[in-house]
C-alpha cells in the first residue's frame, strides 16, 4: 500500500513515521536504520558536545542511507533569566545549523522555549522546521512563527512535558480544528491501531519514541531491553512516572512499552506495524492501493 500523507510528502519519505530524538542515543548508527526502514531517522545534534564530530557523524549517515533523517536540536523547556544565556545558546544551536547546512541537511526539528530564531535561517536555506509542542497554544504559536508543522506530544509519552499537559487523544483532535499546519502525533504509540488511530485522529504522521528502544539497533544493552519488555504499565509507580509532572523522568519509558514483546530488527518492526496497518483497513472495508489524507 502507497501512503501519501502531507508528511510523506513534505519530507519525501515513504511511511508517515518519524523517530524521536534521543538523547545520547541519536546517532547516526541509530537512526539510519529507521530512515532505511521507510521513515524519517533523527540525530540529535547536542549528542555531540564538538561541532566536528557532529559533521563526522552527519557524513556517516548519508555514508549508511541516502535516504531523508532529520537532525534535531532542543532548548531548554523554560524561560531563561538572563539574556546572555539566550543569546549564548542561539549562537551554539545556529552553529549547529551551519554544520548540518554545509552537510546539505535540510530538515530540522526542534523542541524547547523559544526555537523560532532558527526559522529564518533555516528557511532561507531551503529547509524545513518541524517544533515539537505539548500544549495548544505553543502549537499556534509555533505556527505563526513559521513552523512548517508541528509535533504535539501528549501525556502517554516521555520526555519534557508541561504540568497541564493533556492526552494525545485531546492534543490531537483539538489541535486538528485549529492549526493549518501539518500535525505529527507523540505519545504512548507503538502499535498499528496506535498509529492508525493517530492518522484519524487528524495527525499526518507519528513521532514513535519507546517502541524502539527494544530494536536491535538501540544502543542500550540487551539486559536492559529485556528489563523494559518487562515492564508493567498498570502499576502505581510506573503511573506516577508517566502521569504526574516531573521533568527529571524525561527517560522513562512511555506507554508505549506495552507494545513491546520482543528484541527485534527495526526493519521488522516498522514492517510489522504497517502490514497490521494494512490487515486492519482491509478488515474495515478499506479496498484502495493508496492510503491518503491529502484532501482531508
Amino acid at each position: 500500500m502507497i501512503w501519501k500523507t502531507k508528511i510523506t510528502q513534505m519530507l519525501n519519505i515513504q511511511y508517515p513515521l518519524v523517530m524521536g530524538a534521543f538523547g545520547g542515543w541519536g546517532k547516526s548508527d541509530f537512526a539510519h536504520s529507521f530512515s532505511e526502514s521507510g521513515g524519517l531517522g533523527t540525530i540529535a545534534a547536542l549528542n555531540f558536545p564538538k561541532i566536528e564530530d557532529f559533521k563526522n557523524d552527519l557524513q556517516k549517515m548519508k555514508n549508511l542511507t541516502e535516504k531523508p533523517f532529520a537532525v534535531n536540536l532542543s532548548l531548554p523547556h523554560h524561560a531563561l533569566d538572563k539574556a546572555y544565556e539566550e543569546e549564548e545558546i542561539q549562537k551554539r544551536h545556529l552553529a549547529y545549523i551551519e554544520a548540518a547546512l554545509s552537510k546539505e541537511c535540510k530538515i530540522f526539528t526542534t523542541s524547547g522555549y523559544k526555537a523560532s530564531f532558527i526559522e529564518k535561517r533555516v528557511h532561507d536555506a531551503g529547509g524545513i522546521w518541524i517544533h515539537k509542542c505539548t500544549l495548544l497554544n505553543h502549537a499556534l504559536s509555533s505556527e505563526r512563527e513559521g513552523a512548517d508543522a508541528v509535533t504535539i506530544l501528549g501525556l502517554e509519552g516521555t520526555g519534557f512535558k508541561n504540568p497541564i499537559s493533556n492526552t494525545t487523544l485531546v492534543n490531537i483532535t483539538v489541535a486538528r480544528k485549529y492549526l493549518k499546519i501539518p500535525i505529527i502525533a507523540a505519545g504512548g504509540v507503538g502499535d498499528a491501531r496506535g498509529f492508525l488511530a493517530s492518522l484519524a485522529m487528524g495527525a499526518e504522521a507519528v513521532c514513535l519514541g519507546t517502541a524502539l528502544m527494544t530494536t536491535e539497533e538501540c544502543p542500550v544493552p540487551a539486559r536492559v531491553k529485556q528489563k523494559w519488555i518487562q515492564t508493567d504499565i498498570y502499576t502505581e509507580d510506573f503511573y506516577k512516572r508517566i502521569y504526574h509532572y516531573n521533568i527529571k523522568n524525561f527517560m522513562a519509558p512511555s506507554t508505549a512499552i506495552a507494545h513491546c514483546k520482543e528484541i527485534i530488527p527495526m526493519k521488522k518492526l516498522i514492517h510489522n506495524i504497517i502490514n497490521e496497518s494494512e490487515k486492519i483497513l482491509k478488515s474495515w472495508g478499506f479496498t484502495n492501493n493508496e492510503f491518503r489524507t491529502l484532501g482531508l
